[in-house]
C-alpha cells in the first residue's frame, strides 16, 4: 500500500497526472487513491489544475503540486555578499534582497543579518511565518549535513562547528538545511536547465574556486563532504604564492578571482571582471591563462566522471568567453576525444541566482519527500503548515 507521501512523489515527478493514471500505475483501488488524493488536496500539497485529454466521457482532472501555499526562505552566502529570497514550491522567488557583507565578519554578524532579512521578506510579501515550511542556506565551506555545521572552510574564519541551524531555528521552527555553495549552484543549474543530463560538473570561480557535482540527479558530496575541492589541488609546489589553505601552488592561488586581482594590483574578482569587460589586454591574457590552469584539473575530472555538462559559474563566468576559452583549451587538449565528444562546456544560465535556486530546490525536495509528508500527516496539528 503506497502512502500519501509516495502518491505525492508520483504526481510530483510526472509519473502520474490524474487519479485514473494513479489507479492504473499503482494497482490500488479507486477508493484508496481517492482517499490519498483528497488528503493531499486538503493539506494543500496538491490541487486540480485543468483537465487531461479524455478518451471518452468526462475529462479527468490534472493533479499538480500546489506551489503557492507553502514557502521557503533561502540565503546564499558568498565571501563578500549575502542574497536572501522567499520562494514558492516551484523555486520561484517572490521577493529577495542582496547586500555586500563579508563572511569573515563571523557567524553572529552574518546570521543576525540573515534572520532580520528573512523577516523583512515576509513583511514585504505580506505572508505569514507559519507558511514557511523550510529554510536553506548555502555557504563557501564543507558542511556536516547531519549537524548543519561548517566543518572546513578557508574563507570563513570563526565559522567552523558553529550551530547554524540552531541559530536560525530560534526564529523559525522548521527544517533547516545547510549546503556548500558550489553544490547548491550545481544542483540549481541541473534542475533549471540540464535535467535530461545524467551528470553535471559546475566550477565556481570567484574569490576562491569550488566545484559541485550532480550524478543521476543527486549531489555527490564524498565520504567527508569534501568532493569538489579542486581549488586546493597543488599544481606548482615551488610557487611563492600561498593559498588560503596554507599550501603553495594550489589551483586557487594561481587561478581564482583573488589571485587574478592580486596579479593585476586590484582588490576583488569583480574588479578583474570589469577590466576584462572593458577590453584590458593584460587582464584578458591573465584570465585566459587562469582558465587553462583550472582546465588542467577539470580535464582529470572529465576523464574520471565523463559528464555531459561542465558549467562555469561565479564572478569569472562574467568575463564573457575569456575564462571559458582557457578551460576549453585545456580540457579538449588533455582529454581523450571520446570522453568529450558529447560534452557541453558552458557558462551558468542562472548567474548569481544559481545558489538561491539550487538551495530552494534542495529544501523543497526535503519537505515534499515521502518521509516528510507522511510524518506531517502522522503528527498532531500545529500552527505551522508542515
Amino acid at each position: 500500500m503506497l502512502t500519501a507521501g509516495q502518491i505525492l512523489q508520483l504526481i510530483r515527478d510526472g509519473t502520474c497526472r490524474t487519479r485514473k493514471e494513479l489507479i492504473a500505475y499503482t494497482g490500488l483501488s479507486r477508493s484508496t487513491i481517492t482517499e490519498r488524493v483528497d488528503r493531499l488536496i486538503e493539506a494543500g500539497y496538491i490541487h486540480e489544475s485543468g483537465f487531461a485529454i479524455s478518451g471518452g466521457g468526462r475529462p479527468p482532472s490534472v493533479l499538480d503540486i500546489d506551489a503557492t501555499k507553502r514557502l521557503v526562505l533561502v540565503a546564499d552566502l558568498g565571501a563578500s555578499h549575502v542574497r536572501v529570497a522567499l520562494t514558492d514550491l516551484a523555486a520561484r522567488s517572490l521577493v529577495d534582497e542582496h547586500t555586500e557583507l563579508r563572511i569573515d565578519r563571523g557567524p553572529e554578524a552574518v546570521l543576525s543579518w540573515v534572520r532580520q532579512a528573512f523577516q523583512r521578506l515576509l513583511d514585504r510579501s505580506g505572508r505569514a511565518s507559519d507558511q514557511v515550511c523550510g529554510i536553506g542556506l548555502d555557504l563557501p565551506g564543507s558542511v556536516d549535513h547531519a549537524s548543519g555545521r561548517v566543518i572546513r572552510s578557508f574563507l570563513m574564519p570563526g565559522w567552523d562547528d558553529h550551530p547554524i541551524g540552531q541559530t536560525l531555528r530560534e526564529a523559525f521552527d522548521v527544517p533547516i538545511l545547510i549546503e556548500n555553495d558550489a553544490n547548491a549552484m550545481a544542483f540549481g543549474e541541473w534542475w533549471s536547465s540540464w535535467r535530461r543530463s545524467r551528470s553535471l560538473i559546475l566550477v565556481k570561480v570567484s574569490t576562491g574556486i569550488g566545484t559541485g557535482i550532480v550524478l543521476d540527479g543527486r549531489i555527490y558530496r564524498g565520504v567527508e563532504d569534501a568532493a569538489g575541492s579542486i581549488g586546493h589541488v597543488r599544481l606548482r609546489e615551488s610557487d611563492d604564492r600561498v593559498c588560503t589553505c596554507g599550501s603553495r601552488g594550489c589551483v586557487a592561488s594561481l587561478a581564482s578571482g583573488r589571485a587574478l586581482a592580486a596579479d593585476l594590483g586590484r582588490q576583488t574578482s569583480r574588479e578583474v571582471v570589469r577590466l576584462v569587460q572593458a577590453g584590458d589586454p593584460t587582464a584578458i591574457a591573465l584570465t585566459q591563462e587562469a582558465g587553462r590552469t583550472v582546465g588542467i584539473v577539470l580535464a582529470t575530472a572529465v576523464s574520471l566522471l565523463n559528464p555531459s555538462v561542465l558549467v562555469l559559474a561565479g564572478d569569472m563566468a562574467e568575463t564573457r568567453e575569456h575564462y571559458l576559452t582557457g578551460i576549453r583549451e585545456s580540457v579538449y587538449r588533455r582529454s581523450l576525444p571520446f570522453t568529450t565528444r558529447n560534452l557541453e562546456i558552458v557558462t551558468s544560465t542562472l548567474g548569481d541566482r544559481a545558489g538561491i535556486v539550487g538551495t530552494a530546490v534542495i529544501v523543497i525536495d526535503h519537505v515534499l519527500s515521502p518521509a516528510a509528508v507522511d510524518a506531517a500527516f502522522a503528527s498532531p496539528p500545529t500552527t505551522n503548515v508542515v
